[in-house]
């Protein structure tokens, strides 16, 4: 009761960017009184020297790549951990397979298709988001077909499993190699830009493949715990796919339409210095800065965060607009800019800032592209069309940091580029921002 209530409470503070971190710790104290219970009321229990060895080393590993992992980089961790999750689940209901029956055997078959796709997908997931391994556009309806193929072959497998009387150990790898086959080949085609999408699937099936197992060890913690994790990755999932105003059936099987398919947008590019962006934002009296992956690859949340130090200690009212799905993964823009201790207050969700827009002097919007791209709302040809976006081009100025007028992960050019209000601060965010500090830095 108490490791469930932790759960619960862990979640529920993980909500707000002002409880988070006391929501991890919460749950974290519970997995370790589930860990500790567990062990300690196991019946005939006499292998407590592995079970510590492997808490010390699983532990050293969490914290040792959780303390040193980017922030560019804590999607591909996500994926990894999870994937760790789901194999985990299936290798344990494999082991508790064997003794199960009725309802209980047909969990655990259940559990081993379930963890092991999870494993397989979630691996193929960290390899893209890596970029480790990239996948050719025109291998993707076969990689799916065949995906789909093996997925039926292991679901037969699982089947003939339930019904066989002894089909053995090597009965369960080969399920669980297929299922892990078949997440693998269905996550290949996907593209990085839907790939957040698919990582908050991948959970949910982690979890439900976790509460399948609690029913086969008769193990109401591990029920509730599996249950909070699948139910949140559902809605998640969910969320994200309304974000970007597309299905999940969508996401997973057509995914985003190839970047030559995107038409290119003309006009005149308008650059600016840095000085005179200073001044720009010195004399404004409502600046929003919209954060997106460029922030997060450059490093520069500190720098923003001076920035924004700056301009208040002019007068200037600043806000932080942040896109549902800006970034990597949901919540991307929060934890960076959280850690440049900007206050949660000045975080503005989509909805809430989008009507400010119209009264704001000045936009600065640093390396995102796709979020804050208008062919969103009037090209309906664009593979971003439909989407829900931040209305910065309804502001009385713009100005872009980018290092280049390269397009944003979704392949599409961006009309606002070339907005008559819009100005280019060409270069590296962190220098940029650095020398626009400098700049503010010299006005009385």
């Amino acid at each position: 009761m108490i490791s469930a209530t932790l759960f619960v409470l862990g979640v529920r503070f993980l909500g707000s960017p002002a409880s988070a971190r006391k929501g991890n710790r919460f749950l974290a104290i519970g997995m370790l009184v589930a860990l500790a219970t567990t062990v300690t009321f196991a019946p005939r229990y006499d292998h407590w020297v592995f079970v510590v060895l492997v808490v010390l080393a699983g532990s050293a590993i969490g914290i040792i790549s959780a303390r040193k992992v980017r922030m560019t980089a804590m999607p591909q961790m996500v994926a990894l951990f999870n994937g760790l999750g789901g194999g985990a689940a299936a290798l344990v209901a494999a082991a508790g397979w064997p003794g199960s029956t009725g309802a209980a055997s047909g969990l655990a078959l259940l559990t081993m298709i379930l963890g092991s796709l999870s494993f397989g997908g979630s691996i193929i997931a960290f390899l893209k988001l890596q970029e480790w391994l990239h996948v050719a556009q025109r291998l993707a309806f076969g990689l799916r077909i065949s995906g789909l193929l093996v997925l039926a072959a292991a679901v037969a497998g699982a089947i003939f499993m339930g019904t066989a009387p002894s089909p053995g150990l090597g009965g369960a790898i080969a399920l669980m190699g297929a299922a892990a086959v078949s997440g693998a080949l269905l996550t290949l085609p996907i593209g990085g830009a839907d790939m957040p999408v698919v990582i908050s699937l991948l959970n949910a099936l982690t979890g439900l493949s976790a509460a399948a197992t609690g029913f086969v060890l008769h193990n109401q913690l591990l029920i509730i715990a599996g249950t909070l994790v699948g139910a949140s990755g559902t809605i998640l999932t969910q969320q994200m796919s309304r974000a970007m105003h597309r299905s999940l059936t969508n996401v997973i099987w057509s995914g985003q339409a190839a970047a030559q398919q995107a038409g290119s947008v003309d006009g005149t590019v308008q650059s600016i210095t840095p000085d005179d962006v200073a001044m720009l934002l010195r004399y404004a009296k409502k600046v929003v800065i919209v954060p997106g992956y460029g922030l997060a690859v450059a490093r520069a949340q500190l720098e923003v965060k001076q920035v924004t130090d700056l301009l208040q200690g002019f007068g200037v009212e600043v806000l932080f607009g942040i896109h549902p799905v800006a970034g990597r993964m949901p919540g991307h823009m929060n934890v960076l800019l959280a850690e440049a201790d900007v206050p949660y207050d000045q975080l503005w969700e989509m909805d809430r800032i989008n009507p400010r827009f119209r009264d704001t002097n000045v936009v600065l919007v640093v390396g995102a592209n796709d979020v804050t791209n208008p062919a969103a709302r009037t090209a309906a040809g664009s593979p971003l069309y439909g989407m829900p976006i931040l209305n910065v081009d309804e502001a009385q100025n713009v100005v872009v940091l980018k290092r280049s007028m390269g397009r944003g992960f979704a392949g599409v050019d961006n009309p606002l580029y070339v907005h008559p209000k819009t100005r280019m601060l060409f270069g590296d965010a962190k220098h940029s921002l650095s020398a626009l500090v400098r700049e503010l830095e010299t006005i009385a």
